[in-house]
């Protein structure tokens, strides 16, 4: 008897565990039927109302309901500064949001950023936080928001990444953890390669065409994943 309940505890722990998303796993979202509560030592948190997340950190406060959990996540982050790459500069809390990152070679694991009011794809500590919602918002430690947009100025196929005050842009999505535009429906990007090994200029890419002289791979940028 006393061995049966020793493997019915046993079997109630695997269970509750096995029924955690995985760090950096879906955790949540509209539609989303599977688990909302993360491994230990990350938290659910929301990117966007199609997708939440376990994104490292502890648990904070959080609710759920039909798939959708909603968190609040603070953490640190280390001042930073620096004259030649992006900078990364708090004295507060982290910004909210989720990573966006590139996973083919040459710029595996380089992350969405921003480089003196320009996008460019660099190194993790210096990595931008955003919202999707329609718009790509970057969260700024002060609580101030630059969104992301597209010039389509000029008659290239390939379009340049800007940051501005209002969202101009608003027809990116998400299918899985892959960044899309959805009208029309594109993925791809170029990848440029600057001045410096650590920074990449980033262009979306609707045709073939590629910026003079410059050293380009064509890339797909998503959420951070285990991938």
């Amino acid at each position: 008897m006393k061995n049966f309940a020793i493997a019915a505890a046993i079997f109630a722990f695997v269970t509750t565990v096995s029924a955690q998303s995985p760090a950096w796993g879906q955790c949540g979202g509209q539609g989303w039927s599977g688990s909302t509560s993360c491994v230990s030592g990350y938290t659910c948190t929301v990117s966007n109302p199609y997708y939440s997340q376990c994104l490292p950190g502890a648990s904070p406060s959080s609710s759920s309901q039909g798939g959708t959990t909603t968190t609040t996540r603070t953490t640190t982050t280390p001042i930073g500064t620096t004259t030649t790459t992006p900078t990364s500069t708090s004295t507060g809390a982290t910004p909210t949001g989720s990573q966006i990152r590139t996973v083919q070679s040459p710029v595996y694991h380089f992350y969405l950023q921003n480089s003196g009011g320009i996008p460019v794809l660099g190194p993790e500590a210096s990595s931008g936080w955003f919202t999707i919602n329609k718009s790509i918002s970057l969260n700024q430690a002060d609580g101030s928001k630059l969104y992301l947009n597209l010039d389509n100025s000029g008659t290239a196929s390939y379009k340049a990444l800007t940051f501005g005050s209002t969202a101009t842009t608003t027809n990116w999505g998400l299918e899985g953890d892959t960044i899309i535009t959805t009208s029309p429906r594109q993925l791809n990007f170029l990848a440029c390669a600057s001045s410096s090994s650590t920074i990449y200029n980033i262009y979306l890419q609707t045709g073939n065409d590629t910026p003079t002289g410059k050293s380009c791979t064509l890339v797909t940028i998503h959420l951070p994943c285990l991938c």
